[in-house]
């Protein structure tokens, strides 16, 4: 299969509905049964972090809509502001594109992802650009339950609620990631980890401040 064919990249999107959803839930629990890289089994799929992306990005447009109305004042007509839609889209679209990449070069770099590593659960200490590119796309399903439940006028409220987006993600990324970073000498490993909870934390902060200021 060449880059250039459908065929490519149709293998990402290769996956049931009831393997999207197990990976959803999968990425909601905080102690779930197995790893997340041991769920996806050696399948990763882009076709359930595409839609959760997209989900998150209108429902970010929708509820950021409504906080800003809320605050403004209704003795004046209420104008519609997309660039909230292309912010949104370009935050969640960015990050998950991205910082995946920058991941996967970081640990290739490293020599994290051999074949010669350590075991992971069921498999080797390697992660594809694929995986990494379903891990963060799968870890961004939090935000939409906390998108829907953030346009409260009562700012500490939402602030509550990005939080506790932010701290399930972040324990998703980080427990799984941990055990492929940590075949990099230990300093390395604590370096990649923050470097990943401080973009991760970049991520909620900016959520909280553009669409719920």
């Amino acid at each position: 299969r060449y880059l250039w064919t459908l065929s490519f990249y149709a293998q990402f999107f290769s996956v049931d509905t009831t393997a999207v959803l197990h990976r959803c839930l999968s990425a909601l629990l905080p102690f779930p049964h197995k790893p997340f890289l041991d769920i996806l089994d050696g399948n990763p799929d882009l076709y359930g972090p595409f839609w959760i992306a997209t989900t998150v990005v209108f429902i970010l447009f929708l509820t950021g809509t409504i906080s800003q109305f809320l605050a403004s004042h209704h003795d004046k007509a209420f104008v519609y502001n997309f660039k909230l839609l292309s912010g949104a889209a370009g935050l969640v679209y960015g990050y998950t594109c991205f910082v995946p990449v920058g991941l996967w070069a970081a640990l290739k770099w490293f020599s994290t992802s051999s074949s010669s590593g350590a075991r992971i659960g069921e498999r080797e200490s390697s992660i594809s650009i694929v995986e990494c590119w379903a891990l963060y796309g799968y870890a961004n399903i939090i935000w939409i339950p906390v998108a829907l439940i953030s346009w409260s006028p009562v700012g500490w409220l939402n602030y509550l609620f990005v939080a506790v987006g932010f701290s399930v993600s972040a324990l998703f990324l980080t427990r799984n990631l941990w055990p492929v970073v940590s075949v990099t000498e230990a300093k390395v490993s604590r370096v990649l980890v923050l470097v990943v909870v401080g973009l991760h934390a970049g991520l909620a902060i900016a959520i909280k401040f553009l669409f719920f200021a």
